[in-house]
């Protein structure tokens, strides 16, 4: 029996994180994130599983992120019964994660409810509860950078440093063969930038089997800059922002972003370059996740300002109860809030961006990738209008974008980390990217020498075989979950964009006829009405 990798997220997706490999003594995962993007995408979370929980040994985790780790609470609903391996910073962040991430499910799916109720369809069901994210949290387990552990027969893994977030990693895996041969993979996770506050370098070993590298950058570079010039662009669009008059809304993902934000904030308070009235990080998630990252302070390089010395100015605020951050909406200028989520599709960021989007003299800064169809990417790409809670909102605000503050590395530094990790005698897999990053990525990797067929793009729920020396049978699902060309904008989408387009051609309209005209075009386009259905002339349509 071959060694075999099965790709059932994170292919052709920059979300949903999940690899399972079959060996002769079982099988494992590593990751099991949530999908995220438009809805198309995140209708695969609903769909079934594709392949059986109770089959699973053991799983190892790159990360705490929900794009790696969200869907591990349906995992045990499901009934996969095994351990969890990871870092202890993954294991503290997942204390938080994994409850918030079932709350937000069982409120959507109140809320769906709430909505079906009106038509009288039978209530939703949350993807997976609060207990279920506690019975996963019951299963971690912890290892250390450096240290070889053995969490099945036939299996060995080392992680190493990612410097993506605190805790992330790179993990390195051997697998037996039926021959007994040793395959050896590694899994790059989320590989992060250069130049961080906090983190140093990634890192790990060199001379693999299989290489599996992440490409969310892949084709985009990130201008070079250093920690003092990214302060310095901070502080320009800091100061700018204030100087129009309005707030400053900030949409961070609750980890590692918010931190980062934060400590570059209060050093350029604390150097009196910048001076806000107020700074809210108005998240209960982020505030509980910066515990965890004073916890293990001991783990980051040298920083300037302590987080005793950052919360102790009094502008900054720390927001956890709903009604404070409902209040923050009676603040018209002079503030900056950083609230999540990073991608604006949910969370509290919705409500900020709802009340100063409308505003001239207000300002959204995005300062992490934004996924195809999310919000955030809609806001992003200049949309004059989106629809939020239901309702069309005008965007207004000034809309600002800084690459400095991802913390995931660019298309120089991902090269640099494949070729710091050859030779891979079998193949390299690219995958966590969209297909033009990943073409991109391929092409670059081509160019070093290495042939063409051994640089692999794959495609959700295929499987390869993987000898020692190269690949073997490659196998297609016999019915795809999601049609590929709706990841980066699915009709849902495109619905959206014609339903707000139609509403801002409509007001513009200078009298009732030619809104009718307007609709009659439509009309015309769309096709005859069928003659059964069409009521004749003089006929009223209720008769």
């Amino acid at each position: 029996m071959a060694v075999t990798i099965h790709f059932h997220g994170a292919a052709g997706t920059v979300t949903g994180s999940c690899y399972r490999i079959v060996h002769p003594g079982g099988q494992f995962l590593i990751d099991c994130g949530l999908f995220q993007g438009n809805r198309s995408v995140r209708n695969l979370n609903l769909k079934p599983t594709p392949f059986n929980p109770r089959d699973i040994d053991f799983l190892l985790l790159t990360h705490a992120h929900i794009d790696h780790a969200g869907l591990l609470p349906k995992l045990y609903r499901e009934g996969f019964a095994g351990q969890m391996w990871m870092t202890e910073p993954t294991a503290g962040l997942l204390e938080y994660l994994l409850p918030d991430s079932a709350s937000i499910q069982e409120s959507e799916a109140e809320r769906e409810t709430k909505y079906r109720g009106r038509r009288g369809d039978e209530p939703a069901k949350p993807l997976y509860t609060l207990d279920d994210a506690n019975e996963a949290l019951k299963h971690r387990q912890t290892t250390t950078y450096h240290q070889w552990i053995e969490p099945g027969p036939g299996v060995r893994a080392k992680y190493w440093n990612a410097g993506h977030i605190i805790g992330s990693a790179s993990i390195q895996v051997e697998v037996k063969d039926n021959d007994g041969k040793t395959v050896t993979i590694l899994f790059s996770g989320d590989i992060g930038p250069d130049e961080k506050v906090f983190y140093k370098e990634p890192e790990g070993p060199a001379g693999f089997d299989y290489i599996l590298c992440e490409s969310t950058y892949g084709g985009r570079e990130r201008d070079d800059y250093t920690l003092e010039q990214r302060r310095e662009q901070l502080k320009t669009q800091i100061n700018d922002a204030m100087a129009r008059g309005g707030n400053l809304v900030i949409p961070a993902f609750a980890v590692e972003r918010s931190q980062e934000l934060l400590h570059d904030i209060g050093w350029l308070i604390k150097t009196r370059q910048i001076d806000p009235k107020l700074v809210f990080l108005d998240s209960p998630l982020a505030s509980k996740v910066t515990g965890v990252y004073r916890k293990y302070a001991k783990m980051f390089d040298d920083v300037e300002l302590s987080a005793d010395e950052l919360f102790n100015d009094p502008r900054f605020r720390i927001i956890e109860a709903v009604e404070d951050s409902k209040a923050i909406n009676t603040i018209r200028g002079g503030a900056i809030i950083m609230s999540a989520s990073g991608m604006c599709d949910a969370g509290r960021v919705q409500h900020h961006l709802r009340n100063n989007l409308i505003r001239a003299n207000a300002t959204v800064l995005f300062v992490g990738y934004q996924a195809p169809g999310t919000l955030g990417q809609i806001i992003q790409s200049g949309a004059r209008e989106v629809r939020i809670h239901g309702t069309l909102v005008p965007v207004k605000a000034q809309i600002r974008s800084m690459g400095n503050y991802s913390a995931h590395a660019d298309h120089s530094e991902l090269m640099a980390w494949i070729k710091e990790r050859l030779p891979a005698h079998g193949a390299i897999f690219l995958t966590h990217g969209e297909d033009e990053g990943r073409a991109a990525l391929r092409a670059a990797v081509v160019l070093t020498g290495i042939p063409g067929n051994q640089v692999i793009m794959p495609l959700l729920d295929e499987s390869y075989e993987l000898h020692p020396n190269g690949v073997g049978a490659v196998t297609q699902p016999a019915v795809p979950r999601i049609d590929h060309d709706q990841v980066a904008s699915d009709w849902h989408n495109q619905f959206s964009d014609f339903t707000a387009r139609l509403d801002q051609r409509l007001r513009a309209a200078k009298s009732d006829a030619e809104k009718l005209a307007i609709m009659r075009e439509l009309q015309g386009k769309l096709g005859a009405v069928p003659a059964a259905e069409a009521p004749r002339e003089n006929q009223s349509a209720d008769e």
